[in-house]
């Protein structure tokens, strides 16, 4: 949606019509669901993806008549075999395609508030419709709604991974994520590793101590761990804090024997057996990896997974098939 949003800003200060087209609901199989966003505009596609092939190209020619005739409207996409425009996925996306002319301070106004609270990390429901003018909203649902009429879209401010442990493996990672929508925050009790300038693409740095993560840092059921540190006791001393609240994920990076020493510990610490099982250890997708960047890209990986369970479970619905090129 950043992207979305800047492309757009950039179309109108040129002068230019826009259409921008949201899938409201999907049935079936299909490559993209609810919330998935592009920009059309007079040469095509300006960015974004609903999800490619047959149902895209469908999107990209009704946004072309829409932009000629300078009206919006909520069309039907179906997914099928066969024919000209083959699909694998038999599926149906129904899309919200809002024309966006010219000369609208509406949505210039509301484009310039959604960029300002994207970077501020503030949350927010933008109000779409085919005949409303758009409007940013302070409460909504967790996850997209269409009632028919209106979609109501939760701004993606982007879930939020803590990696305990500064080190190498720490500045490959940090950049992967935020490539694919995460935000990122270090904590590590060495000054030296505890850096804004070590990790400028940080959204926090902290230094403090593992023994009392709280003093310095407010984790919450949202938040992703991935605890990386220079040692096993340091380790112990962060999953066992971290075991004892509710949070989205923990992963730990380690061998077997570093994995088995730890439990050990926290069992004798009390940390129930539930709690250890949920752990993610070794950390990330099975490839193989090896250097900083690979286990960078494993580790992203299995967070990217984990957070589509979550949305998935949070909205109710999954779509099984692939994005088309």
């Amino acid at each position: 949606m950043r992207t979305i949003l800047e492309r757009l800003l950039s179309l109108l200060d040129r002068g230019e019509d826009a259409v921008l087209v949201t899938v409201v609901s999907a049935q079936g199989s299909t490559p993209r669901g609810t919330g998935s966003q592009l920009l059309a505009g007079r040469e095509g596609l300006v960015t974004g993806t609903i999800g490619g092939g047959p149902g895209e190209a469908q999107a990209l020619a009704v946004a072309a008549e829409l932009l000629k005739e300078g009206r919006s409207a909520v069309r039907r996409l179906e997914l099928r075999h066969g024919g000209e425009l083959d699909s694998v996925c038999g599926g149906e996306q129904t899309v919200l395609l809002q024309f966006i002319p010219r000369d609208s301070e509406a949505w210039k106004a509301l484009a310039r508030k959604a960029q300002a609270r994207l970077e501020a990390r503030r949350g927010g429901w933008l109000a779409l419709a085919a005949d409303k003018a758009p409007s940013l909203l302070e409460e909504g649902p967790a996850g997209p709604a269409w009632d028919g009429e209106r979609l109501l879209l939760p701004l993606p401010v982007g879930e939020r991974v803590v990696i305990f442990g500064g080190g190498h493996c720490a500045l490959a990672l940090v950049p992967v994520l935020r490539s694919v929508g995460f935000r990122a925050a270090v904590f590590d009790d060495r000054p030296a590793f505890a850096s804004k300038e070590r990790f400028p693409e940080a959204e926090a740095v902290v230094c403090g101590a593992y023994t009392d993560l709280a003093a310095r840092l407010e984790l919450t059921a949202e938040d992703y761990a991935v605890v990386m540190t220079s040692g096993h006791s340091h380790d112990f001393e962060v999953e066992e804090q971290l075991l004892r609240r509710p949070l989205a994920y923990v992963g730990v990076m380690g061998s077997r024997t570093k994995t088995a020493y730890v439990n050990g510990k926290l069992r004798e610490a009390g940390v129930s057996e539930e709690a250890i099982q949920r752990v993610h250890t070794p950390i990330g997708t099975a490839i193989k990896a090896v250097t900083p960047e690979e286990i960078a890209v494993s580790i992203t990986g299995e967070l990217i997974y984990e957070r589509a369970l979550r949305r998935e479970a949070a909205s109710g619905a999954a779509h099984g098939c692939p994005s088309h090129l």
